[in-house]
């Protein structure tokens, strides 16, 4: 598929998404995370925004945020946002704070909200915000320096540009990735990588590969690297391609797998699927499921490789036939 076709399919297809014009944040809640070696409290807020700039373009081939996006959004209404999730706080070392974009994008979150943000949260032990590569400038990491507890999420998804470009349409390169990452490590900004298990248009074991290589290149740069396996969002080229039985969401050997054969690189690699254990998430056959969730989940707030050893079920050959049948299967149609 040409780039501009599969741009073209990507509108198309969010044509048809029924959108309201929500107002007040998307959701905060607690969950258990990883900070500085410990397993801690965080707190997790999604702002409603204006949503991705670039999902106005075309956006990715898997993302379906835009959904819960409201492009009228004001200020007013994202700094009510703010002191609406303040009000919630409980002091936790951790704050995630979400959005369906950039959080560094001042057209999707002006500087005088980014600002409170900052102000409101300046006590938690770390502040957690996300990004696209082309809203990290020297101006907004000298900004970010200034307080001292805030990392910044880059969504590198892969290291390979052929796959950003034609599998995700992730309208950025690698050399963009390493740029941003680099200046915000010169800033002694912390930083944290999402990598994509399993994009369209790919074998398991070439997605399995993929992050791995993608994983060890973000390893450079990151404190912390999240595998995040392929969950099937609506309104997207993925759930098409789903729906018409040409995907699969990856399996979760295939996520242990990946944290098996990364765990002794220097940084910290997790991975907490969302959906797992669904058709829409990552899954196996559904008799082992909520176990080896269990173990992905305990190995990545431990970071002890022994929750993931001694993992069995019959569905594990199957999956390794699979692998071996869908590269042949691959090779073979190629050349046709």
């Amino acid at each position: 598929m040409e780039l501009s076709e599969l741009q073209r399919k990507i509108r198309e297809i969010r044509r048809n998404a029924k959108r309201e014009e929500k107002k007040g944040l998307i959701g905060a809640w607690r969950e258990r995370d990883r900070l500085n070696g410990e397993i801690v409290d965080a707190f997790v807020v999604i702002l409603r925004t204006r949503g991705c700039r670039w999902a106005y373009h075309s956006g990715c081939s898997m993302c379906g945020y835009f959904n819960d996006t409201n492009p009228k959004m004001s200020e007013e209404e994202l700094l009510n946002q703010v002191r609406e999730a303040k009000e919630k706080y409980r002091g936790e070392r951790l704050v995630k704070i979400f959005t369906s974009g950039s959080f560094l994008d001042d057209w999707e979150v002006p500087p005088k909200v980014q600002e409170s943000i900052y102000e409101e949260f300046q006590d938690a032990e770390r502040l957690i915000v996300e990004s696209r590569p082309e809203y990290v400038t020297k101006k907004k990491a000298e900004m970010l320096q200034k307080y001292g507890n805030i990392m910044v999420a880059l969504g590198l998804e892969s290291a390979n540009d052929e796959t950003l470009l034609y599998r995700i349409n992730k309208g950025f390169r690698v050399e963009d990735y390493k740029m941003a990452a680099e200046l915000l490590n010169e800033h002694g900004i912390k930083v944290k990588t999402y990598v994509l298990l399993k994009p369209p248009f790919m074998t398991e074991r070439m997605a399995i590969e993929e992050a791995i290589s993608s994983i060890e290149f973000a390893s450079r740069y990151s404190e912390v690297v999240s595998l995040n396996p392929m969950n099937i969002q609506n309104y997207t080229l993925v759930e098409y391609l789903w729906r018409r039985g040409e995907y699969r969401a990856p399996w979760l050997w295939s996520v242990v797998e990946v944290l098996r054969r990364t765990h002794e690189l220097p940084v910290e690699v997790v991975s907490y699927p969302t959906a797992g254990g669904t058709k829409r998430g990552a899954h196996n056959c559904g008799k082992c499921d909520e176990k080896v969730l269990k173990a992905i989940v305990n190995f990545s707030l431990t970071q002890d490789i022994k929750h993931l050893e001694n993992l069995h079920c019959p569905c594990m050959e199957r999956w390794r036939k699979i692998i071996d049948v869908e590269d042949y299967l691959w090779d073979y149609t190629a050349n046709l």
